[in-house]
C-alpha cells in the first residue's frame, strides 16, 4: 500500500477544495489539509473532512445489481452489462434512438461528462439528454451569454474578492454551502470593504453582513431593478464606460425607470432606505461585485433575475474591470466543466452549440463520425423527467438523484416507475437507483484520476489515491464495454488522461477551449483557467484567471444591456395556499443527501428535515419547537419537526432539500420553468401548513 499522501480534491462543492489523502488499513484514506491551494488554504468544511467515510464498503455498493422477480440481487459484471446493453437496444428497435434517455451529473468529473455526451450521440444516436446542473446555475449561464458572450461561473479568481470595495452576495447561505470561502468575505471586512446579503432568512452568512435585505421570495428581479432605478436617479451611471463598453442602455435604462423606490418597496418588503443605503454602499468604493448564486437563480424568471444583477454592475461601469464586475457562485463540484464538455442537451464540448453547423463538423471530426449522423437538441433535464415513461422509454443515470433533488419529486418518482427499463450507475444504492433494473457500483473521487472545473473556471486534476475494491468499475470503463456491446468497438478510452487528450482537440476554438491544458501542467500548477488555448508552436497558453479586461466575448468585444422588467412568480399565495416556500441546505449534508447521509458524523449534526417558521405563524398554527408540521402545496405533502426563529420571514417557511420520504422538500416544489434556461422556480411556490396531531 502507498503510504505517501497523494494532493488532490474534495468531492464535494465547486470549490473542490485542496486536500491531502494518506491510505489507512481498511481501504479507505484519512484526510489531511492542503495549505498550499490557494481557494481553501488548508481549510475544510465537515462534509470534507468526512468524505473517506463513504469509501467503506458498509456504505457503498461493491457489487452490481439486477432486479429479478421485483428485487434486486448481486450479479456479475458480464450479467449487468448485457441485460443494460440488451435493454438500450430493444427500446431502440422498438422505439427508435430518442426513446434512450441520458441524464448525468455535475458531480461527474470533466472526463466522464466529455464522454456521457459522445457515448449518447454516438452509440446511441439519441438528443434526449441532460443533467442534473440545469438545476444548478442554468438561468446565471444564461444571463452571463447574453451580457457578456461567455459564461463562466466567476470571471476573476476568489483571491480578488478580499481586495474589492463591496460585495452584493445574492440568494447564498456560503457560511453554510461552502463554508471555507467564507474567509474571502471576512478579509474583505476586515479591510475595510463592505458586504450586503440579500436572502429572505437571516442566515449565518447574512449575519456577517453590513446590510442584511430581506426581500420576499421571488422579488429579487424587482430589487435588482429598484437599485438600478437610484444609480440613475441619483447620478451614479457611469456614462463613460457604458458609452465605451456596452450597448443597449437606453432600453434597460426605461424598463428600471419603471421601478420607482415606494414601489420595489411594495413588492420586495425592503424599505426604502435600506434601498438607498445599499446603492450607497455599492457605488462609493471605486470597485465592486455582485455574486449570485440558487436564490435568485431557481426562478421561473430567473435569466431575467440574474440579468438584471448584471445590468446594475455594466450601469456602474463594474464588469471587465480589476476587482469588480458579476459573478455566478457556482454550487455542484463540476457544475462548471459538467455543461462544458457536452452532457447538456444542447451543447458539444467546448461550450460549443449543438445546433451549430461548424461545431458540429469540428466535434464530428474528431470523434471520426459523419455530422449528418449527430442528432440535434434534446429535452432539458425537467422536461426530460417528465417525459419518462412517455416518450423516453428507458434512461441511463449517471451520478443523479433525482427522486429527492428534481421538483415536484413525487410526480418524477412516478415517471421513473413508469419507465420499460432503468439503469443507474452510481457509488450507493440512492433513492433513485432503488427503482433501477440494473445498478452498477462505480469508482469514487479517491479511486480515480480525472479533471474537474470549479466555480473560478480553475480546471483542477484530482489524483488516484487507492485502489478500487473488487467489483467497482470506473464510469470510463462502464461506457467503454457499453459501447462494445452495442457496436461501437473504438472511441471509448477507459484511460481519463487519453480520454482527456480527446477532449483538448474537441474544445479547440471553442468558448470554453481547454486545448492548451494538460495533466502535466495540473499536476504542476494550482489548475489553469479557461480559455487556455495552444499556440501555434504547441505551447501552452498561461490561462485566464480575470476575463473580460480588455474586452468582452462578443462579437464587437462589447457588453449587453438587456431590458427586464418584473413579474410575479409562477404560483403566488392564495386564500387556499397563503404562504411562500423556499428551500435550501443546510452545513452538514449535501445536494440529495445520497452520500452525506451515510456519514455518521454528519447525521449526528443533521439528523433529518424540519420546516422553519417565524414565531408569529408558529403561533397562529398553534405549533410549538419540535413539532410535527405539514406543508402543502399543489403538488404533495411533507411532515417535518418546526424550527421557529425570528430569521425567516413571518410570510415565509423554509426546508432543507437532502432528505427523502416524509420530510421530502422537493415533493413540494413547482417544476414552472424559466422559458431561456428551464431552470425549474425550486425556490418559491404556494404552500399552505397544518398542524400534525399526535
Amino acid at each position: 500500500m502507498q503510504n505517501t499522501a497523494t494532493p488532490t480534491h474534495c468531492p464535494y462543492c465547486a470549490l473542490q477544495c485542496g486536500m491531502n489523502l494518506t491510505p489507512v488499513p481498511g481501504g479507505t484514506v484519512e484526510v489531511s489539509e492542503r495549505a498550499d491551494f490557494p481557494v481553501n488554504r488548508g481549510a475544510l468544511c465537515g462534509k470534507g473532512r468526512t468524505a473517506p467515510a463513504v469509501l467503506s464498503s458498509r456504505v457503498r455498493l461493491t457489487s452490481p445489481l439486477v432486479r429479478s422477480e421485483g428485487t434486486l440481487v448481486p450479479a456479475t459484471w458480464d450479467e449487468a452489462l448485457d441485460r443494460v446493453a440488451e435493454g438500450l437496444r430493444r427500446t431502440r428497435a422498438e422505439h427508435g434512438p430518442d426513446a434512450v434517455g441520458v441524464f448525468g451529473g455535475g458531480g461527474l468529473t470533466n472526463e466522464k461528462a466529455y464522454t456521457l455526451g459522445k457515448f449518447a450521440r454516438v452509440v446511441l444516436g439519441t438528443s434526449q439528454i441532460d443533467y442534473n446542473g440545469r438545476f444548478c446555475m442554468s438561468s446565471a449561464a444564461a444571463a452571463g451569454t447574453k451580457a457578456f458572450g461567455l459564461d463562466r461561473g466567476l470571471p476573476f479568481p476568489l483571491e480578488d474578492i478580499p481586495r474589492t470595495g463591496c460585495v452584493i452576495l445574492v440568494g447564498s447561505n456560503l457560511a453554510e454551502t461552502m463554508p471555507p470561502s467564507l474567509r474571502f468575505f471576512n478579509e474583505l471586512k476586515e479591510n475595510g470593504g463592505t458586504l450586503i446579503v440579500v436572502d429572505p432568512r437571516r442566515t449565518k452568512t447574512a449575519e456577517q453582513a453590513d446590510l442584511h435585505l430581506a426581500p420576499r421570495p421571488g422579488t429579487d428581479l424587482a430589487l435588482a431593478l429598484g437599485l438600478l432605478h437610484l444609480v440613475v436617479a441619483e447620478g451614479r451611471v457611469d456614462e463613460e464606460y457604458v458609452a465605451g463598453r456596452t450597448v443597449g442602455w437606453e432600453d434597460a435604462r426605461a424598463a428600471a425607470m419603471a421601478h420607482w423606490p415606494e414601489y420595489v418597496e411594495r413588492i420586495t418588503g425592503v424599505s426604502v432606505p435600506q434601498l438607498r443605503e445599499a446603492v450607497r454602499l455599492f457605488c462609493e468604493p471605486e470597485n465592486a461585485m455582485v455574486l449570485t448564486a440558487r436564490g435568485p437563480e431557481q426562478q421561473s424568471k430567473g435569466t431575467d433575475t440574474v440579468g438584471a444583477w448584471i445590468n446594475l454592475c455594466l450601469a456602474t461601469g463594474r464588469a471587465g474591470r480589476p476587482l469588480s464586475g458579476y459573478g455566478c457562485l457556482t454550487g455542484q463540484g463540476n457544475g462548471q466543466g459538467g455543461r462544458e464538455h457536452g452532457q447538456k442537451a444542447d451543447q458539444l464540448p467546448g461550450y460549443r452549440k449543438l445546433d451549430d453547423p461548424a461545431a458540429r463538423r469540428h466535434v464530428a471530426e474528431v470523434w471520426g463520425v459523419d455530422p449528418d449522423s449527430l442528432p440535434g437538441p434534446g429535452r432539458s433535464a425537467y422536461e426530460l423527467l417528465d417525459a419518462l415513461g412517455g416518450d423516453v422509454r428507458a434512461l441511463l443515470l449517471m451520478g443523479s438523484n433525482p427522486v429527492v433533488s428534481a421538483p415536484g419529486a413525487g410526480h418524477v418518482e412516478e415517471r421513473f416507475k413508469a419507465l420499460d427499463f432503468l439503469v443507474v450507475c452510481d457509488i450507493v444504492l440512492s433513492e433513485t437507483a432503488g427503482h433501477a433494473d440494473v445498478v452498477l457500483p462505480v469508482t469514487q473521487w479517491a479511486e480515480e484520476s480525472g479533471t474537474t472545473t470549479n466555480l473560478e473556471g480553475r480546471v483542477l486534476l484530482r489524483r488516484r489515491a487507492i485502489t478500487p475494491p473488487d467489483g467497482v468499475r470506473s464510469d470510463l470503463e462502464v461506457m467503454h464495454e457499453l459501447a462494445d456491446r452495442l457496436g461501437v468497438e473504438k472511441g471509448f478510452p477507459t484511460d481519463p488522461e487519453e480520454v482527456f487528450e480527446e477532449l483538448r482537440r474537441a474544445s479547440v476554438g471553442g468558448i470554453a477551449d481547454y486545448s492548451g491544458i494538460t495533466y502535466r501542467r495540473l499536476a504542476e500548477e494550482d489548475g489553469v483557467f479557461w480559455p487556455c488555448p495552444q499556440d501555434a508552436a504547441g505551447d501552452g497558453h498561461p490561462g485566464t484567471p480575470r476575463l473580460f479586461l480588455d474586452r468582452f466575448a462578443t462579437p464587437d468585444g462589447r457588453a449587453r444591456f438587456v431590458p427586464v422588467s418584473h413579474r410575479a412568480i409562477a404560483e403566488e399565495p392564495d386564500a387556499e395556499y397563503p404562504v411562500l416556500l423556499t428551500t435550501g441546505r443546510v452545513v452538514a449534508q449535501y445536494q440529495s443527501g445520497a452520500q452525506t447521509r451515510r456519514v455518521d458524523e454528519l447525521n449526528a449534526a443533521a439528523p433529518g428535515p424540519f420546516v422553519e417558521l417565524h414565531p408569529r405563524l408558529a403561533a397562529r398554527l398553534g405549533a410549538a419547537e419540535g413539532d410535527p408540521v405539514a406543508v402543502v402545496s399543489r403538488r404533495g405533502r411533507a411532515v417535518a419537526p418546526a424550527r421557529i426563529t425570528t430569521a425567516i420571514r413571518p410570510d415565509t417557511v423554509f426546508m432543507p432539500f437532502h432528505w427523502p420520504g416524509e420530510g421530502r422538500a422537493n415533493t413540494l416544489t413547482n417544476p414552472a420553468l424559466d422559458p431561456t434556461s428551464r431552470m425549474p422556480e425550486f425556490k418559491a411556490c404556494a404552500v399552505r401548513l397544518e398542524a400534525v396531531k399526535s
